[in-house]
């Protein structure tokens, strides 16, 4: 998880006796987690932690990414023409 400025202060939170915490709901909303979802929790230097809803599994891998082309197309490039489609996006000659 990337660092990410200071918003809004959060009010202090109690551990119970069976060691639980309860976010406020605003909190939720704001990462997105509904009730019984999972969030990831990352300890940070000097007793930091920073709380974050985790991506949907597949997000962001190039898995993924290619997984969205499935079946689009019966077409199938060859190393030449990848090629030169790479260099011409990266001339600016394609967007």
């Amino acid at each position: 998880m990337a660092r990410v400025p200071r918003m809004e202060t959060m009010s202090q939170l109690t551990v119970t006796k069976r060691r639980r915490v309860t976010l406020p709901r605003h909190v939720l909303e704001h990462l997105g987690v509904q009730a019984g979802r999972e969030i990831e929790i990352e300890k940070l230097p000097a007793g930091v932690l920073m709380l974050g809803a985790p991506r949907p599994r597949g997000t962001g891998s190039l898995d993924a990414f290619i997984g969205m082309f499935a079946g689009k197309t019966t077409k199938v490039a060859t190393l030449e023409e990848i090629e030169e489609a790479t260099q011409a996006g990266r001339a600016g000659e394609i967007s």
